[in-house]
């Protein structure tokens, strides 16, 4: 295996799904008092979003609260309560590269630009034949660090 390219900076967001998002802004805007970041609708990726943020500054946790735009259509974003999980990585296109070489298995769409404006790219929940390497059952959301992230993560880890 050759030497990883990239570093895994930390936790970017949590995304959790619902049918109806309504009963999570109410937990995770009105009782836990999270703000609204934003609020995004995606045809593309039929998702209706809102996103919070717990933390400040670059460690900030996004928690996505999404909802399908079609129940029926994919990706089906409420069908895991837990949809997925971002990773903040210092160099996408670059860890996209080595990962693949290594069997890792990415979702249909390549790099592209998320909700939040990052760039993104998802691994695979399953691996398959030619691409063994999938998240076991969990979708991975890899997100392009922004340069304050990749600072503040090199000033405080050395």
């Amino acid at each position: 295996m050759s030497p990883r390219p990239f570093r895994v900076l930390g936790v970017q967001q949590v995304a959790i799904g619902a049918r109806d998002k309504s009963a999570l802004r109410k937990l995770w805007l009105d009782t836990l008092g999270l703000p609204l970041v934003a609020e995004k609708r995606m045809e593309r990726e039929n998702v209706d979003e809102d996103i919070t943020a717990a933390g400040v500054g670059p460690f900030r946790v996004e928690i996505d609260l999404m909802q399908p735009i079609d129940p029926e259509k994919k990706p089906a974003v409420h069908e895991v309560p837990l949809n997925h999980i971002g990773l903040w990585i210092d160099d996408l296109p670059k860890a996209v590269q080595w990962l693949s070489a290594q069997g890792v298995r990415f979702t249909p769409g390549g790099i592209r630009a998320g909700a939040a404006g990052h760039d993104i790219c998802f691994i695979h929940p399953k691996g398959n034949a030619e691409s063994p390497l999938g998240g076991e059952g969990v979708l991975i959301e890899l997100v392009q660090a922004p340069p304050e992230v990749i600072a503040a993560f090199d000033a405080i880890a050395g």
